[in-house]
This record gives C-alpha cells, sequence and structure tokens, in this order.
C-alpha cells in the first residue's frame, strides 16, 4: 500500500548541489516520520536526515550538518533533501523512508547520486 518514488539524483561535480524528492502515496503522509538514508555497497546503509511529522524537528548525520537541508510539504506529500557543497564521499544511492506509530518501515527504491570530477 505504501509507495514511495524518489527522484533527482545523478552525477555532479565537487561543491555541487542536488535537490532530491520523494513522492508518497497510499498513506497519510502527515501522520509518518520522513527519512533519508545512503547506501554504498558493502556498507549499512546510513541514516542522513529525517523530519518529524508533529512539529517537523530534524536531525542530520554529523558528515552531512551544514550541507543537506531535509525538508516536507505535507500538501503534496512529498519529502525534499536539498544537498550543497557536495563531496566525493557523499556518492550513495539515497532513499526515502517512511516510519509510521507503529514503528513500521516503508522503503523507496532509491536514487543514485555521484559525486565525481
Amino acid at each position: 500500500q505504501v509507495h514511495l518514488v524518489e527522484s533527482g539524483g545523478g552525477l555532479v561535480q565537487p561543491g555541487g548541489s542536488l535537490r532530491l524528492s520523494c513522492a508518497a502515496s497510499g498513506f497519510t503522509f502527515s501522520r509518518y516520520v520522513m527519512s533519508w538514508y545512503r547506501q554504498v555497497p558493502g556498507k549499512e546503509r546510513e541514516l542522513v536526515a529525517i523530519v518529524t511529522n508533529g512539529d517537523d524537528n530534524t536531525n542530520y548525520a554529523d558528515s552531512v550538518k551544514g550541507r543537506f537541508t531535509i525538508t516536507r510539504d505535507n500538501a503534496k506529500n512529498t519529502v525534499y533533501l536539498q544537498m550543497n557543497s557536495l563531496k566525493p564521499e557523499d556518492t550513495a544511492v539515497y532513499i526515502c523512508n517512511a516510519r509510521d506509530s507503529y514503528l513500521r518501515d516503508f522503503w523507496g527504491q532509491g536514487t543514485q547520486v555521484t559525486v565525481s570530477s
């Protein structure tokens, strides 16, 4: 039922910017905590950013603080990740996550971000 579709990934040079989008359907978006994760082959999935469903509190991984911003638009059922000052270490598949009040997780298919000169 829950469906998450990411978009906006691509190839960017170091120092550049990208804006990822996650379009949600099949659930009451405003009642879910939304997050962005990233994953590199052979490494554990990493939480990048999270925004709550109530007062829109946000938290970020230390590695992206000051560079990435997560926002949500409940009217559009969409969560965004603005990524600035990108580094090669940011290269990964970025995956959208929704978590309900029962702590059940739902995942998108991911979008590739490659930071390279």
